[in-house]
């Protein structure tokens, strides 16, 4: 009888092969790990974050203004992104450490400043500021903060502490706060120019989100599902900002409370005058304006529009980064962020000119999620995003990273006239 190629032989498995097959790992008693271990990109955190938290303080953390097209079409473009892979380049071990304003940084991202951070979990800004000094970034703290100047730089003794003002109608607060940022050896100072008023931020009216968060009826059938997150806050201390006595009242008002719309270049000249570190503008929106910051020798801008909480339909920061670069990439260190959600969006970044990118979001989807634990695991998982996609783009350094590794596709094209 003639053999039958696709006639496959069979045996009985001995038990042998079978314990061969069988791979036990070992297990992971601790909730919150198990947690973090199942969640590989940033987008699970946010999962995870979104299950565990309120639904006003999540909004608050995850929403943006109006219709939240600014923070929509920021995200937007950076999945329209086409990286163009060099092939035959070794590179077995990368280098993702640079120099951002004047000191280290292991990775090119630094946290982001977030107001009312304690809400999203109580270890706050303390476990921003100890897991960014862990992992040798710099992390930034908020005029907004709810943990003060002087402990964020205990948490955090070694690391890099960055401090962002908002220049209020009572100057002499901010001038202190300059002073103290200063003396706790803050080394950075980021100037914020995109909030003159409270954005329209819909998911906290509609939530009726204040702070302290109010008791309703509402908040709490939303806490019964989530009895670990009331219990932190209840048994830990008072939820209030760590530099302002202003405490009480929706978002909206405590920022139309506090922020001025009348700052001008004068108010940058002024602070620039106290502040013996870098000085950073944070919210630049345009090309014109960061031309103009270069010629009065800031040390560096931010591409920003808040994270989309700010102005809705604002221009997207990664598509102004290629021409901002061009015209003034010489004389300042450009920094973006909104809508940065992986390490490819860093590298992205990094390629078109970017000197450094701050995450917001993606650091607070962490924490919601783990608290200090969940943190580390978001800079683990952009880390290990960002190296493996310079791998595959055949870099083995942040400097070889360019243009030419980037192709911005269009979705949105200005209509000729």
């Amino acid at each position: 009888m003639p053999h039958d190629p696709q006639k496959q032989s069979r045996q009985v498995p001995r038990p042998a092969q079978i314990f061969e097959l069988l791979k036990f790992k070992k297990p992971t008693w601790s909730a919150t790990e198990r947690r973090l271990q199942s969640a590989l990109t940033i987008h699970d955190l946010r999962l995870i974050a979104k299950r565990r938290t309120p639904k006003a303080a999540f909004d608050y953390t995850d929403g943006a203004a109006e219709q939240e097209l600014s923070l929509t079409r920021a995200r937007q473009a950076f999945e329209d992104v086409e990286f163009s892979p060099s092939i035959l380049r070794p590179a077995a071990d990368v280098d993702t450490s640079s120099t951002i304003l004047g000191g280290p940084s292991a990775l090119p991202f630094a946290i982001a400043p977030t107001g009312f951070t304690r809400l999203m979990h109580t270890q706050g800004e303390l476990a921003g500021a100890s897991a960014a000094g862990a992992a040798g970034i710099p992390f930034t703290l908020s005029t907004l903060g709810t943990t003060s100047i002087e402990n964020v730089k205990a948490a955090n003794p070694d690391g890099r502490n960055w401090f962002q003002l908002y220049v209020m109608r009572n100057r002499e607060i901010s001038y202190r706060l300059v002073e103290r940022a200063a003396a706790a050896g803050f080394d950075t100072l980021q100037f914020t120019v995109d909030t003159p008023v409270a954005g329209a931020r819909l998911r906290d009216k509609r939530n009726g989100f204040s702070i302290p968060p109010a008791l309703t009826v509402g908040t709490i059938l939303n806490a019964i599902p989530r009895p670990w997150w009331w219990w932190d806050f209840l048994t830990t201390p008072k939820l209030e900002f760590a530099s302002l006595s202003t405490t009480g009242g929706t978002v909206g008002e405590l920022l139309d409370a506090a922020m001025d719309p009348t700052i001008s270049y004068t108010d940058l000249e002024i602070i620039r005058s106290t502040w013996p570190g870098k000085i950073v503008v944070k919210g630049v929106q345009n090309v014109e304006d960061a031309q103009k910051l270069a010629k009065v020798g800031v040390d560096g801008i931010i591409l920003s529009n808040h994270g989309g909480r700010q102005l809705d339909r604002a221009p997207i920061p990664f598509h102004l980064l290629p021409e901002v670069v061009r015209e003034v990439g010489t004389d300042v260190e450009i920094g973006v962020d909104t809508g940065i959600m992986s390490g490819a969006d860093i590298v992205a970044s990094i390629a078109l000119g970017a000197k450094f990118t701050m995450i917001g979001r993606a650091y607070l989807y962490g924490l919601m999620a783990g608290g200090r634990r969940g943190v580390d695991r978001t800079i683990e998982i952009l880390s290990t995003e960002l190296v493996r996609t310079m791998k595959l783009l055949g870099v083995s350094s942040l400097e070889e990273l360019s243009p030419k590794h980037v192709t911005q596709l269009e979705r949105l094209t200005p209509r000729v006239r």
